[in-house]
């Protein structure tokens, strides 16, 4: 295992959730992060709370708009020097997820923001990887990016995640000769403000069971501790009271 102790990341999302989660594992890890999102109270608040700057930065980012997350990453190189690690983990979802309740802009909307950011970030940061030979990206998908689950996930949230995960995939096919790992992880329920949006929120008792933040800020920081000559493709985790369906 290597040590993180230097190391620069960016997460987005990094406002709340799974974000914040994996922020303050790689900060007490000795990373310098820099988190992304839509709104700046929260990330301002996630920053303080880990200590702030230097060894927490943030600053606002739209994943779905590509000229906003240009403008990031020329501010993320210019604070950090270079990007060591990517961690995609801005998603949303919506209340209306059948293929009958939901509306073509909703669609559109879950599809940008999941997929189309994931994207936007990667091609937003490889060109410096690239000439670094040097590298990691970890993109949060979902178990609904391995099998569809539509009757909870719903119908555009489950293809978002197969595309995030296929992404992933191709381009770490294409970039592997180049030093830069890519992994997805598909967690199963995680007790986030994104159950929220569900027709039926889950109780306080069954988020408490779910897989929490930090536990996949755990499993970012495995992931980020191997030595560059390993890989992790893909990982499943999940709450031990959650079948795999």
């Amino acid at each position: 295992m290597i040590s993180l102790t230097g190391k620069t990341a960016v997460v987005t999302g990094g406002g709340s959730g799974i974000g914040e989660g994996v922020a303050k594992a790689l900060v007490n890890a000795g990373c310098t992060v820099a988190i992304a999102g839509r709104t700046e109270d929260k990330l301002k608040s996630v920053a303080e709370n880990l200590g702030g700057a230097p060894r927490i930065l943030y600053h606002t980012m739209d994943v779905a708009q590509r000229d906003s997350v240009n403008n990031y990453f020329d501010w993320a190189h210019a604070q950090l020097g270079h990007i060591d690690i990517l961690v995609n983990s801005a998603g949303i979802n919506i209340p209306n997820r059948s293929m009958k309740a939901m509306i073509p802009e909703d669609w559109d909307k879950v599809l940008t923001t999941n997929a189309t950011g994931a994207y936007n970030c990667i091609h937003a940061v490889l060109p410096n990887m690239r000439e670094r030979k040097d590298g990691l990206i970890i993109s949060i998908s979902s178990v609904a990016g391995r099998r569809a689950i539509a009757p909870l996930a719903g119908v555009a949230y489950c293809a978002s995640k197969f595309a995030v995960s296929a992404l992933a995939t191709a381009i770490a096919e294409e970039e592997r000769e180049n030093g830069i790992r890519i992994t997805s992880i598909f967690p199963g329920e995680v007790a986030t403000a994104i159950l929220d949006k569900r027709p039926i929120p889950p109780t306080p008792e069954k988020r408490a069971a779910m897989v929490q933040p930090e536990d996949i800020g755990a499993a970012v920081l495995l992931i980020a501790s191997l030595p560059p000559r390993t890989n992790i493709l893909e990982m499943i985790i999940k709450p031990t009271t959650q079948s795999f369906i």
